[in-house]
């Protein structure tokens, strides 16, 4: 599978799309992959940019993830929206799919809002949705640490950021990370496991409600 990643540091950190591809690999699956990344960009300086468009037209991957800038969900969904329908066209004029990645809310904020505002364009657009930020609130009420926010308390720590790859894996590739053992530097063993299997868990439980 070929994917392109569109969006600033919350794909960037800890090198989301190579967390994916290791999951992946665990699989069986081979994810050739590219990031086109701005610090604190928003899809609509991406679309003004043109480097992604350019890359996409080059029609060289299957699907293409697209991450808003991360306070937009909240502050603008309408204009959130255009940005993606704007980028949907391109990517189906090309054969491509659309992923859309749900981030989350800062520490202690309300996630509904990001859940709200990605869940409506994915489903408008028939879109692929990968709710991590979704995944994370069940998480974080359940779960006390690790902490998957950095320090900031908006980036994402590496367990944010392996726990998101991890609902990659199952929203793109239908997989369940429950089992692979990879050591992830930097990432104690135990609790990698946790993330995978909570990951996998949740999944199934907002699938059925």
């Amino acid at each position: 599978m070929r994917i392109l990643f569109v969006g600033n540091s919350f794909t960037a950190r800890n090198n989301l799309p190579g967390l994916i591809a290791s999951l992946a690999a665990a699989r069986g699956i081979a994810i050739e992959h590219k990031l086109i990344s701005a610090g604190g960009a928003s899809l609509r300086q991406h679309l003004n940019a043109g480097k992604a468009l350019t890359e996409l037209a080059t029609g060289n991957y299957d699907t293409v993830v697209l991450q808003e800038q991360s306070t937009l969900p909240v502050k603008n969904p309408t204009r959130m929206h255009e940005n993606i329908r704007d980028f949907h066209t391109a990517i189906t004029e090309v054969g491509a799919r659309t992923a859309l990645y749900m981030t989350w809310s800062r520490k202690n904020q309300p996630q509904a809002p990001f859940t709200t505002a990605y869940a409506t364009i994915a489903a408008e657009l028939k879109a692929t949705l990968v709710p991590a930020g979704l995944i994370w609130e069940h998480f974080q009420a359940a779960h006390p640490t690790p902490s998957l926010h950095d320090a900031d308390d908006s980036h994402p720590a590496l367990a944010g950021s392996y726990l998101t790859a991890c609902v990659f894996l199952i929203s793109l590739l239908q997989e369940d990370p429950t089992g692979i053992d990879i050591a992830v530097k930097g990432l104690p063993g135990q609790t990698a496991a946790v993330l995978r299997r909570s990951a996998w868990t949740i999944s199934e439980l907002i699938a059925g409600v």
